[in-house]
């Protein structure tokens, strides 16, 4: 039986736009693309130039430094576009399909090897996540142990596994095993039916960010000085297994649209890395004034029409940008319609059963950091948010170890970063924290 951990520091955002269990097919995309910033850790060189014919599973990119980490196309076509921004920076590559893309079956991958060296070869590896840093793992290191997120707890997420994917999830967990001299760490909602014979199970509960793969480390053996883990979630152990057991590389992914901006929020079945515009074509409320989102409201990236699903491609959420909010009082408004999350304004009474109509406004402006305690109120981790993101500002390396920069990503900070009185972008200062600290410490 699993064990039960209660999470109680956080918040579940009561935002509009739920997806119902309706799935759809993406027949209107035919640009697909894949961003290297998406991936950190590696430097990306770009392996293809326009007009190359490629296969589904050909390499677009190669890690630099090592040339055995590859970033893969989704789907058999012709590369469009070599997408390259200041000092010739790598922004997208991207390919036009042409050709309905099929797996052929291989062999199976038995040995740690094995597993790795096809891993690395599929872009699968690169779909992994190393702490401390938060980057692509780094090869040759063996992880102390690795964790699975079963569940995304973010802001309208959609499911992340299906009844017909249990038996590829072991599949994935087994081959995972077999890289780690420690154990693999499954963490799911109580409700979810999802054994293991070479995984340890355990069921979260409470608010966001439950779900979050650092809460969950957090909550069952957190990570010291010296160590490393790996994290994923249950979608990439799926594809692995169907890799490692199958010999198939699976492209597909099953998008959440959601948000109040769009008509009838459901879910996608789509392809990695697919355009925006495919997916969005004529379900929107109206094509002005739209923020649209990769991802979900909290950690997502902000792209336009022309873009494409950014990792990890499970959801698009669209709201209002609020330019032409005209509310008496501004940010300041007591419009009981106006969501917070202090008792200062009246919201507070009318509770988070009939959600909210958010936009993209920050209601405020930028200030210096208060050491107010709110960020702990939604922070589950047993550091002190505020110290931490002081020393990472400081470039104080001691104070960074000692305050807990090992255990954390920038998406731990989400949370944080959305009730800050401040205005502070914390996420982004967690990631110039880590890779300033491991360019110190490399």
């Amino acid at each position: 039986m699993a064990e039960k951990i209660r999470i109680k520091k956080g918040l579940d955002i009561p935002l509009g736009g739920a997806p119902s269990k309706e799935i759809t097919q993406d027949t209107k995309s035919r640009l697909f693309a894949l961003y290297p910033d998406d991936f950190p850790g590696p430097t990306w060189k770009a392996v293809v130039k326009p007009e190359d014919r490629v296969e589904a599973g050909a390499p677009l990119l190669v890690d630099k430094s090592t040339g055995k980490v590859f970033l893969v196309s989704p789907v058999e076509g012709v590369v469009k576009e070599v997408n390259r921004g200041e000092r010739r920076h790598i922004n997208y590559i991207s390919v036009e399909k042409s050709a309905e893309s099929t797996s052929e079956k291989g062999k199976r991958k038995y040995t740690a090897d094995e597993i790795i060296e096809a891993m690395q070869s599929s872009g699968l590896w690169a779909m992994l996540r190393q702490r401390p840093y938060d980057i692509v793992p780094e090869t040759g290191v063996v992880p102390r142990d690795i964790f699975v997120t079963a569940f995304d707890s973010a802001p309208l997420a959609g499911e992340m596994i299906r009844p017909e994917d249990e038996e590829w999830l072991e599949y994935g967990l087994k081959a995972l095993s077999k890289l780690t001299k420690g154990k693999v760490y499954v963490g799911k909602r109580i409700d979810q039916h999802i054994q293991s014979k070479v995984a340890e199970i355990y069921d979260f509960e409470g608010p966001h960010p439950a779900g979050n793969v650092g809460t969950q480390i957090a909550a069952i053996k957190p990570v010291n000085k010296g160590e490393t883990v790996w994290t994923l979630d249950a979608r990439t152990a799926i594809r692995i297994g169907k890799l490692c057991e199958g010999g198939m590389l699976d492209f597909e992914t099953l998008v959440a649209v959601t948000g109040p901006e769009v008509k009838n929020p459901h879910l996608v079945k789509a392809t990695i890395g697919a355009s925006i515009k495919g997916i969005l074509d004529g379900i929107l409320t109206d094509d002005k004034g739209k923020r649209i989102i990769s991802g979900n409201v909290l950690t997502g990236i902000k792209v336009n029409k022309d873009g494409f699903i950014h990792y990890p491609y499970r959801q698009i959420t669209v709201i209002e940008e609020g330019d032409e909010a005209d509310e008496f009082m501004g940010w300041a408004s007591m419009n009981p319609g106006k969501y917070s999350v202090k008792r200062n304004f009246p919201a507070f009474l009318r509770g988070t059963s009939k959600p909210f109509d958010f936009d993209a406004r920050i209601k405020g402006g930028k200030r210096a950091m208060i050491l107010s305690g709110e960020y702990d109120k939604v922070f589950p981790f047993d550091i002190y948010p505020e110290y931490l993101l002081k020393a990472i500002i400081a470039k104080d390396i001691d104070r960074m170890e000692k305050l807990g920069i090992y255990e954390v990503a920038p998406e731990d900070f989400a949370l944080p970063e959305f009730v800050d009185t401040s205005k502070q972008e914390l996420q982004q200062t967690v990631r110039d924290g880590l890779d300033y600290l491991r360019k110190e410490l490399s």
